[in-house]
């Protein structure tokens, strides 16, 4: 980016943080004046003790709560019609999500159908909805998505095989979010591998996207730094709260930039091996990761050793190619003390449909984004070379 261009960055959701922050539920419900909630919740978390204080809390209020939990990775169009029935029966007046991408992206969805009508698919694309949802707190379970603060929200189309990407900057985001590592605590390990590499991919796209901006650069270094200097002891003991908290803050940052910035190929790439593979959107990242971030190097030589840089390598005295290349280095090392595998095969990943993955890739357009403009035989390479 030039420092002559015009750019803007908003933030329009207030976040409470740190350890006990759920806390702050009540005041929030009373700032909203809503007396029945609609609440999105992963049903791992139903008998939780993290989710007994939530309800505790509403109880305490007098709050009239309806719950849908029936939700899957990667959600479907027919999930949130689901979801939208109950919340519309229930007749709530504001939505609760506490769970992870998945969780928030369904509230998210009902949020819109329930002040613009319609299907979600109508809304596919950039602020096609005119309304502003009902309003939403968010509490994530899971640190990677950074879905309670971004402008995106990512629904699987069951007809088509496709996940539609639903993007409103400024009616998209939460209105308010909480962010509280207890609700991090139970999380397997494969999946706070797995969200947290997530969180990584959208703060390193953000910060070499063609749109990016001095807010969001500022926003994506530190983002990586408190994943990449925290990721390996949070994913080895989840109880461990002060890294906890760290990576849910970078990721809430990265999901603040990369809504505005736009991401690159590693999510272009990542989004067709989720659909056709039927693999978490995290891994399909962090399988992908390592093979874009070769390929783009070259267009983002300076900022690549900044990458390593807020990595932890040392790269003074290296020349701008050396320190590119430690950055390269340093994704492959993290990607593979988190257990990644080294290739999409050892995934289940086949090569039968990679023709049409890689036109899909370039119809998509993320070259808007992508620092190396990538053409379909460059996509078919990729997957190629990652397999």
């Amino acid at each position: 980016m030039l420092t002559s261009d015009l750019s803007s960055f908003l933030c329009p959701t207030r976040i409470h943080l740190g350890i006990g922050s759920h806390t702050q539920l009540a005041n929030v419900l009373k700032s909203f004046q809503s007396d029945r909630v609609f609440i999105t919740v992963d049903r791992a978390l139903l008998a939780s003790d993290f989710y007994r204080r939530i309800e505790a809390i509403l109880a305490a209020q007098n709050i009239q709560t309806a719950s849908f939990s029936d939700i899957e990775a990667d959600p479907s169009d027919t999930t949130v019609e689901r979801a939208f029935a109950t919340c519309l029966q229930h007749q709530a007046t504001a939505i609760l999500a506490v769970g992870g991408g998945s969780t928030m992206d369904v509230a998210k969805a009902v949020g819109i159908l329930a002040t613009n009508g319609g299907r979600i698919h109508d809304y596919e694309g950039i602020e096609k909805f005119k309304h502003r949802p009902l309003p939403r707190i968010a509490i994530p379970t899971t640190a990677g998505t950074g879905s309670e603060v971004s402008g995106s929200c990512v629904i699987s189309d069951t007809t088509r095989q496709l996940k539609m990407s639903i993007r409103h900057a400024s009616m998209n985001p939460a209105d308010v979010a909480i962010l509280d590592p207890l609700a991090l605590t139970t999380m397997p390990a494969h999946v706070a591998a797995h969200s947290g590499m997530d969180a990584f991919v959208h703060a390193f796209e953000s910060y070499i996207s063609r749109q990016s901006n001095l807010m969001t650069d500022a926003l994506n270094l530190h983002a990586m730094e408190l994943i990449a200097g925290n990721i390996r002891s949070f994913v080895a003991d989840r109880s461990r709260l002060d890294a906890g908290l760290k990576m849910l803050c970078g990721s809430a940052l990265a999901g603040m930039a990369f809504g505005q910035t736009g991401l690159g190929n590693v999510h272009c790439m990542a989004r067709f091996v989720g659909a056709f593979f039927h693999l978490s959107h995290g891994l399909s990242n962090a399988l992908c990761l390592p093979h874009v971030a070769a390929f783009n190097m070259n267009a983002a030589l300076e900022k690549y050793g900044r990458v390593a840089r807020a990595m932890e390598y040392r790269v003074d005295g290296l020349s701008r190619l050396d320190a590119a290349r430690t950055a390269v280095t340093a994704i492959s090392e993290l990607c593979a003390d988190l257990a990644i595998p080294p290739r999409l095969r050892d995934a289940g990943v086949t090569e039968d449909r990679f023709e049409e993955m890689a036109g899909l890739c370039a119809e998509a357009n993320y070259n808007r984004w992508n620092p190396r403009h990538t053409t379909s035989a460059d996509f078919l390479e990729l997957f190629r070379k990652a397999h």
